[in-house]
């Protein structure tokens, strides 16, 4: 009897405890950190999010970039952090390839993190070349492949990235080789000095390169036409069994952070992105607002995560 007692006052303490947390926070700054390198498309959209959420929030949000494996490093640091809401992960769809390419990455994805809000739903991914180059279409992509050595690159092996384009060579029946970069930013300057042929990126990071005539975009992996370049073409009209893939932006919190905690984060997403500025940034870059609440998100991630079995199965792509 008396233990069951002190059972349930353990119970009632920890949920006043919850309760508590979930009254007065925020009551110190919230570190946001970030997989990929400063100035790639979830940096900026991080910093924007981050900003009109320290006004939100009257607390300081900020971002700390922590590169390396898709993003997966950043990912294991939030996972193992103290589940109390205010070390934060925001990632692109590149972490939920991590169960598929790491044998081993220390934490388990789906266990150890839960996604909170999404920023948006990019729809797809631009395929590009140098501006220089001579292809100017995706069939003189796939003749000059069928005819001589070509190389894409990605930040990494077995990203979404790396997903996409191996896709592209399983459905238009070419073999370009594979380039593994540290970062998006070192594709770019591989594809600009032409020790890559081609690159597939989302495209909030180079949009205002391709409108600069700096890169050619040749498609887009989209289910449908991106915004800003609607004169190029859908890979999926070109190939009728490429799969669309594209790409997201979402926080994370360890798993056992609290719901309420949890839900007033995505509650301070959502009216983040309502600003003027962030507003105006995700539309420019092609994301269609999301506005699921936290039950809803963190099932859209599980999702997103076991679909990327099967296409990674056909890929070939070999956990390390």
């Amino acid at each position: 009897m008396k233990t069951m007692l002190g059972f349930l006052l353990c119970l009632v303490n920890f949920l006043w405890m919850v309760s508590a947390l979930a009254q007065t926070y925020p009551s110190k700054t919230i570190k946001v950190l970030v997989g990929f390198a400063a100035g790639s498309g979830p940096d900026i959209q991080a910093h924007a999010v981050a900003q009109q959420l320290s006004l939100q929030l009257n607390q300081a949000v900020y971002i700390e970039n922590r590169m390396g494996a898709n993003g997966t490093i950043a990912a294991k640091s939030v996972a193992l952090s103290n589940p109390d809401g205010y070390t934060l992960l925001f990632s692109s769809s590149s972490i939920s390839s991590t169960p598929y390419v790491y044998k081993n990455p220390g934490f388990d994805l789906l266990k150890d993190l839960r996604a909170v809000a999404s920023v948006g739903i990019l729809d797809g991914m631009l395929v590009l070349v140098n501006a220089k180059s001579s292809m100017a279409s995706i069939s003189d992509l796939v003749d000059k492949a069928k005819k001589e050595r070509l190389m894409y690159g990605s930040p990494g092996v077995g990203n979404i990235i790396h997903l996409a384009s191996e896709s592209i060579n399983l459905n238009a029946g070419i073999g370009m080789e594979h380039i593994p970069y540290k970062g998006a930013s070192e594709v770019m300057t591989g594809l600009l000095s032409d020790s890559i042929q081609v690159m597939v990126v989302t495209p909030p990071s180079v949009l205002n390169l391709v409108l600069e005539g700096k890169v050619r975009a040749l498609a887009f992996t989209g289910s449908k036409k991106f915004g800003p370049l609607p004169e190029v073409p859908l890979l999926k009209d070109l190939y009728p069994s490429f799969d669309p893939i594209g790409s997201w932006g979402i926080f994370f919190t360890p798993s056992k952070t609290p719901i309420e905690v949890v839900d007033k984060l995505n509650a301070a997403v959502r009216e983040a992105l309502k600003a003027n500025n962030v507003a105006t940034l995700m539309q420019r870059d092609g994301y269609f607002p999301d506005n699921r609440n936290s039950q809803e998100i963190n099932a859209f991630f599980r999702n997103e995560v076991l679909r990327m079995k099967e296409p990674f199965k056909a890929a070939k792509i070999e956990p390390m």
